[in-house]
């Protein structure tokens, strides 16, 4: 990998330090330069092409010279790739655990170029997958009328892109608009789900926008003054809402107006100057925006891809060891080894039903009711009996229809 690195390293500075781009361009204004003398007076035409033949000789004679030592550093990278990266067979068929599961995968590659923003890529892989008739589909599994998540006909009609694209002009406006309105809007028009969710994000955007207009609004020429009254006059407009559940947040942002001349040595100088403050609120507002949607805030493709790139090393040198001792693995849905992975990409994929006392599993998933408690399956059919009943751990009721499948 060091060899590797270093053949790239060297490419990269040879690539840079090229002046093909600038040889070519030179011969281009010497031959404009002919040109428009040529056509501003005919009678110099032999003396100009005289005079133009030794430049432009000597600039291809540098342009091919340049191209030279860029293909033999391209070779050299070629062959460091080669040598460490040796082909092998790709796994068959057979060996395919997804290989069953095609519109699992689809959907998944669909789900990703909508949550990247590439809706006509995202379109146009819709509209080949449509002409492709596949002669077996998986159904998508629904219990009790609830859908874990959206499947490729939920995606085709549309609504889930226009949802998407919501987002990614929200997000779009917030991180190169400095444009807190929409997003406030959004969580404004959204207020009681994310409440019942627990989410603080409204006041979240509206702190920001606070803060924002405390600097200055966007605008470096205005004063000190015009700033904090446009924060003040905000806060009187907006923050009524949120007194009952922010008061001290409330609170410190209006003490903070003494502190104005001087906020860099306050106690209020993490609010006022939080360099990452953009970026977490654009983190949550898509974290809340995909669980309205019942997604999870990360796309499932990119955390797949990047956990099996983590993991690929490990398993390829556990293959090794295994084929030189004739041994395989003992476990069909099991890993023989553990595979250190970073600390956001562990998830606990086990959960056991309190009300039962068994492990959950495909068959029997864990179910979420509208109170928040999680049970299994089975365990809310035998509550329910198909009507109205008593959450085991509240006093909420509710009917199993309206419980979500949750996919841990």
């Amino acid at each position: 990998m060091d060899v590797l690195q270093k053949e790239h390293e060297r490419l990269s500075k040879r690539l840079s330090s090229s002046k093909t781009v600038d040889e070519i361009q030179k011969t281009i204004d010497l031959l404009q330069e002919a040109r428009n003398t040529i056509a501003a007076d005919p009678t110099k035409a032999s003396i100009t092409l005289a005079k133009l033949q030794n430049p432009v000789k000597a600039a291809f004679d540098a342009t091919n010279e340049s191209l030279k030592e860029t293909h033999s550093s391209l070779n050299k990278y070629s062959k460091a790739l080669d040598k460490l990266f040796k082909d092998r067979p790709l796994p068959s068929s057979d060996d395919d655990a997804l290989s069953s599961s095609s519109s699992l995968v689809s959907r998944a590659i669909v789900m990703h170029l909508l949550r990247e923003g590439q809706f006509s890529v995202a379109s146009t892989f819709l509209s080949e997958l449509s002409q492709k008739k596949e002669s077996s589909r998986p159904q998508e599994q629904k219990t009790n009328g609830a859908e874990a998540s959206p499947s490729l006909e939920d995606i085709q009609t549309g609504e889930l892109r226009e949802q998407f694209a919501t987002m990614y002009h929200i997000l779009h406006q917030l991180k190169f608009e400095s444009n807190l309105l929409p997003a406030i809007q959004w969580a404004r028009e959204h207020r009681q789900q994310l409440q019942a969710r627990g989410s603080h994000l409204e006041f979240e955007l509206c702190r920001l926008q606070f803060v924002w207009l405390f600097h200055g609004g966007g605008n470096p020429q205005a004063s000190m003054a015009a700033g904090r009254q446009a924060a003040l006059e905000y806060a009187r407009r907006e923050f009524h809402a949120f007194v009952p559940d922010h008061l001290r947040e409330i609170q410190q942002l209006m003490g903070a107006m003494a502190f104005c001349p001087n906020l860099e040595t306050s106690p209020y100088r993490a609010i006022f100057h939080n360099p990452t403050a953009w970026s977490d609120v654009a983190q949550s507002f898509t974290r809340e925006f995909c669980s309205l949607l019942g997604l999870s805030a990360d796309s499932p493709l990119y955390i797949a891809a990047t956990a099996g790139a983590i993991a690929l090393p490990t398993l390829m040198k556990v293959q090794t060891i295994m084929k030189a001792k004739r041994t395989e693995w003992t476990s069909q849905n099991e890993l023989p080894v553990e595979i250190p992975l970073p600390p956001s990409y562990l998830f606990h994929s086990i959960f056991v039903c309190p009300v039962s006392k068994e492990q959950t599993t495909d068959e029997n998933p864990p179910m979420m009711m509208p109170c928040g408690h999680v049970i299994a399956n089975d365990s809310l059919q035998r509550l329910s009996k198909g009507g109205k009943f008593k959450c085991p751990y509240c006093p909420s009721e509710s009917h199993a229809r309206d419980a979500r499948k949750v996919i841990l």
